[in-house]
């Protein structure tokens, strides 16, 4: 791409490349300490009971073992974002198979794994909720039968196995369902899928002389892993002191908690440092998979396709705890509204405990689940009213100016050039070239996560720039395209910038790796750093030219005074000698979305920030005899904003679809009774390069007013439309259509014989 800028919308080689190529990058199941142990999980074999017994003496008599913790070795405190149901390790009953009731503390991993067989603990199994629709029933068994007496944000709406009941409404639904020509009602399900980071989750902790825990780890996080530590060992945040390691991947997976508490326990019962690594079992069954969704969707229009109502009904299943289950249960009935206009809504949304592992943030939360949904359903209404599907979609899609569902005005909206260009890439006119061949597309919006942002930045007296963030590195180049802000704005290169981030006591606050927010956020807060530097530079150079500040020019490179010029490096070197260096705090709070609450009832997230457009389209083929698909060409048309690099953009882009197939095609993990099926890899059938096809990448320029640079956020749109899209095309190919993920060959075949059946 062109760009107007030094060094904005370049791609540069990411500041980390070398060290991670070379292998000298330290991740965290790299990182070791002298004199560590190493510790392994205990983990419940039932779904639902209680602990009656615990008996470590045979385990605390074999070779090399140090401890054994159980939940009376640690403070009984329950923690949650939204509700506090979680527990470090069960105290009197297990809601879920993989739930931590102790840890073997160890001098190898090979001498815990034999001392967790050692553990004798006697349950006394209870009956369980395996799906949302049993657990919302009269009567049906508690996961959590003291859930009155756990805290909660004054938000959530509670009642018994339900953790929130939220809607968003506009308008009269019942009214404008009887006025239109056309109802349509569809129930869409979706499945549970882990975040496929490559790294699994692990830390190492120990207590130091002060008693400070101290703690290694690979979250996305840190601070907010500091602060969930200190909640839970009763510890002032600044007891607490998070490093962070490189990090092999995140997508979410890694926000909440991994191990790091059972690493901080362990540690403080053994007095040694210790060490957890998950295992790939343990990330099956005890990790934190993007929630599976049961959407009853109902959308009222006129034979010419204007939308007129829109109603849902959704179920978030949570698993044993709350999580960001609450979170979804809001964000989806955003993604459900869609980036349409429609003029009465009621959407009603409950997340849900069942007796299964625990849910997370799997990379944009809710957006794969809703766009499946309501992306798919414009087809249906398409077909239905022989109206071409993208046609419908321009019929009622937001344009500039206009008011979303949450009453929120939309600015730089750019979803009519991102369905044109996707369409007219893929060949759109051509919808339907052969029997067994298809095209799809689907449309979306997204949101930039707010939180702050806070750095900052140094001036070397030989010119090098430190960069210092409380943010990880989650491996999407999103630091880099940080110091790309910094570069540009404080004219230096690129390769003059260091990066050092990921520590609690040393670095500024920020709100994590996360959303899509990194670059966003951390870069305005550079911009304001560079503001505050250069104000610095203006005075230290008046006083060498006897020159009034506001009469010094900041020019590339350094400032000038009529004649007279000084570089950074020698204005560096003078606040050195002079000042004690030059650095600046930079800081940045997204400012808040205005939007109209009386729509909102018990939603904890209410608005889409700084939103993106996007769209995407497939031309695939069908075997009806057999169900395999064979993807020719994807296309992605994304508003980026501003393409701060454009090459990590479309490396973003191509991984998140990569990442969306998977969710479409193959992934799932599979419950028998609360009980996992597939806990390995050669059962969960994540894409590998030799199932990624073909995928070009088109980048939209519509700029935010609020993003640096008008950058917008890029990292998780690009796996929200990959179900809805294919699905789309499937149905194009074979005219039939398969309504809860993943779309496998199986069900395809099936779906196929069904619809024969009724034609006959």
């Amino acid at each position: 791409m062109n760009s107007p800028f030094r060094v904005i919308g370049k791609s540069f080689a990411r500041l980390d490349a070398r060290g991670k190529v070379s292998g000298k990058a330290v991740y965290g199941t790299d990182f070791a300490m002298q004199g560590m142990l190493h510790g392994k999980l205990i983990q419940s074999p039932i779904a639902s009971g209680e602990i009656l017994s615990i008996d470590i003496e045979r385990a605390m008599a074999m070779p090399g073992v140090y401890a054994v913790v159980t939940a009376k070795d640690i403070p009984a405190q329950r923690y949650g974002s939204f509700v506090k149901d979680m527990e470090v390790f069960a105290s009197q009953r297990v809601n879920f198979v993989g739930q931590p009731v102790a840890a073997v503390v160890a001098r190898t991993v090979e001498e815990a794994e034999e001392a967790v067989r050692a553990v004798d603990i006697k349950y006394k199994e209870l009956p369980g909720v395996f799906t949302t629709e049993e657990a919302i029933q009269a009567g049906a068994p508690l996961v959590h039968p003291a859930w009155q007496e756990y805290k909660a944000v004054p938000t959530v709406k509670r009642d018994g196995n339900v953790t929130n009941y939220a809607r968003l409404v506009l308008g009269d639904v019942e009214k404008a369902l009887k006025e239109s020509d056309r109802v349509f009602t569809h129930r869409f399900v979706t499945n549970v899928v882990h975040p496929g980071y490559t790294e699994p989750r692990a830390a190492i902790a120990h207590w130091d002389d002060s008693n400070q825990l101290v703690v290694w780890s690979n979250t996305q996080l840190p601070f907010e892993a500091q602060a969930t530590l200190a909640e839970i060992f009763k510890l002032t945040p600044s007891q607490v002191r998070v490093n962070l390691t490189v990090i092999g991947g995140g997508f979410g997976g890694k926000l909440r908690l991994g191990v790091e508490h059972y690493a901080a326990a362990a540690a403080l019962k053994a007095g040694r440092p210790v060490k957890f690594v998950s295992s790939c079992e343990e990330e099956m069954t005890s990790a934190l998979p993007r929630q599976p969704l049961t959407i009853e969707l109902t959308t009222g229009v006129t034979n010419d396709g204007k939308i007129l109502a829109k109603e849902a009904s959704i179920l978030v299943d949570t698993g044993a705890t709350s999580g960001s289950g609450v979170g979804v249960a809001s964000s989806v009935m955003l993604m459900l509204a869609g980036p349409y206009k429609i003029p009465n809504l009621r959407l009603e949304s409950r997340s849900v405990y069942t007796n299964k592992t625990p849910t997370g943030s799997f990379r944009a939360p809710a957006g794969p689940q809703g766009n499946f949904a309501v992306e798919s359903q414009m087809d249906i209404i398409a077909d239905a009213l022989n109206i071409d599907p993208l046609e419908l979609r321009l019929r009622n899609i937001v344009r500039e100016g206009d008011l979303a569902p949450n009453g929120q005005k939309l600015e730089s909206v750019s979803l009519e050039t991102c369905l044109l260009k996707a369409a007219d890439a893929i060949g759109w006119k051509d919808r339907k070239p052969a029997r067994g061949r298809g095209k799809g597309i689907a449309c979306a919006w997204w949101t930039t996560t707010s939180g702050s942002s806070g750095v900052y930045v140094k001036l070397g007296p030989d010119g090098r720039v430190f960069l210092n963030t409380g943010c990880a590195e989650i491996g999407t180049a999103a630091l880099t395209g940080a110091a790309q802000v910094l570069a540009e704005a404080l004219g230096v290169e690129l390769a003059d910038i260091q990066i050092v981030s990921g520590d609690t006591a040393s670095t500024p606050f920020d709100f994590g790796a996360q959303g899509s927010r990194t670059a966003f956020a951390v870069g305005n807060a550079c911009l304001d750093a560079v503001t505050k530097l250069q104000q610095r530079m203006k005075e230290i150079a008046a006083k060498q030219f006897s020159a009034k500040p506001e009469d010094i020019e900041i020019t590339t490179g350094g400032v000038k005074h009529g004649d007279k010029t000084l570089s950074l490096r020698e204005i560096a070197a003078v606040a050195q000698a002079s000042q004690g260096g030059l650095i600046a705090h930079g800081t940045f709070i997204a400012p808040p979305t205005l939007h109209d609450k009386e729509r909102t009832e018990n939603m904890v997230i209410t608005a889409i920030n700084s939103p993106s457009f996007h769209a995407h389209a497939v031309d695939l083929s069908v075997d009806e005899e057999t169900g395999e698909i064979k993807i020719h060409d994807y296309v992605v048309v994304q508003d980026v904003g501003r393409a701060i690099n454009p090459k990590y953009i479309e490396g973003q882009i191509e991984g998140g679809v990569v990442q969306g197939i998977g969710q479409a095609l193959s992934e799932e993990i599979v419950y028998e009774n609360g009980i996992v099926r597939n806990p390995g890899l050669t059962d969960y059938k994540m894409p590998t390069a030799m199932d990624a096809p073909n995928i070009r990448s088109f980048l939209i320029e519509s700029p935010s007013k609020v993003g640096p640079y008008g950058a917008k956020g890029v990292g998780e749109p690009p796996v929200i439309h990959p179900p809805a899209t294919i699905a789309n095309a499937i149905a194009a190919a074979v005219s039939a259509r398969v309504q809860t993920l993943p779309i496998t060959a199986e069900k395809i075949v099936r779906t196929l014989a069904e619809v024969s059946t009724k034609a006959t």
